[in-house]
């Protein structure tokens, strides 16, 4: 049987949620609002305590419902967010952090993501992340939609060593990662954490995947997103009713089999070779 455990390990050695609450698009729809902000407080209930958002996402309006949803719980969220790569320089990410920090109703964002690389020059960015991380408005900083040679070029720079995550797409129709840009991050124990983990609810029901979903009395989502679990990926799918957070959190007890892993990998096989980096 693969199991996945509850937490994993950041390079600091601190402990984090593998599975967590994504925000892309909660806080569009004013009329789904008390129900976004239920789900993300159910999840905080079921132990899916961290939270990912970013400044990009409704220009804002993401932070400022994540703010209301964990006002009187925020000793106990891992909170993520993201500068946009067009604000990330020196003084820019600065200003920025600062305004997720007012939308967010917080002192410190726990992990702070360059969202994407952008034309600025990465020592501007680190430079950035150092200041904020030296005032304790920041506690870790990463990066996201970063391929392997962005890795590399990201360490290689003075106290770029010091990036704590990579946040991918990555799913069972999107395992391009496993050809080189996963192994170099376990070889450093940088953890990948999966954004869309089910396609946004696209992935194709193979006869495979509605097989194993039976053979678990479970959903296709449940099956897709305990398979990136297993594969010791952090995921933050996203669920703006309460049900559906619920539904997510009972994929961390899908035990998947051997059997079950052969048979994803035959209807979903992995990559042959390098692929570009997928991006949504």
């Amino acid at each position: 049987m693969t199991t996945a455990p509850d937490t994993v390990p950041l390079p600091s050695g601190e402990r984090i949620p593998l599975l967590g609450q994504g925000t892309w698009h909660i806080g569009d729809d004013p009329r789904c609002r008390a129900d976004e902000i239920a789900a993300l407080r159910r999840g905080l209930d079921l132990g899916m305590t961290l939270v990912d958002t970013a400044e990009m996402y409704g220009s804002g309006a993401s932070e400022e419902l994540v703010a209301e949803a964990i006002a009187d719980r925020r000793d106990d969220v891992f909170l993520v967010s993201k500068v946009l790569p067009s604000h990330a320089d020196r003084s820019g990410a600065i200003a920025a952090c600062e305004g997720s920090l007012r939308r967010l109703g917080t002192d410190r964002i726990d992990l702070y993501l360059l969202h994407w690389r952008g034309r600025i020059p990465l020592e501007e960015t680190l430079e950035a992340f150092a200041e904020l991380a030296d005032s304790g408005k920041i506690r870790h900083w990463g990066v996201s939609n970063f391929d392997a040679s962005d890795m590399t070029d990201l360490v290689s720079i003075p106290g770029g060593d010091g990036v704590a995550v990579n946040q991918v797409l990555y799913n069972l129709t999107r395992r391009g990662v496993e050809h080189d840009l996963m192994p170099w991050c376990q070889r450093r124990d940088i953890p990948l954490m999966a954004y869309s983990p089910i396609e946004q609810g696209r992935l194709p029901r193979t006869a495979a995947l509605r097989e194993v979903a039976r053979a678990h009395d479970a959903t296709p989502e449940q099956v897709a997103l305990a398979w990136v679990l297993r594969q010791g990926v952090q995921a933050i799918p996203k669920a703006g009713r309460v049900g559906h957070v619920e539904q997510n959190r009972a994929a961390l007890d899908l035990e998947l089999t051997p059997e079950d892993l052969d048979a994803l990998d035959r209807a979903f096989p992995p990559p042959a070779g390098p692929v570009p980096l997928d991006i949504l």
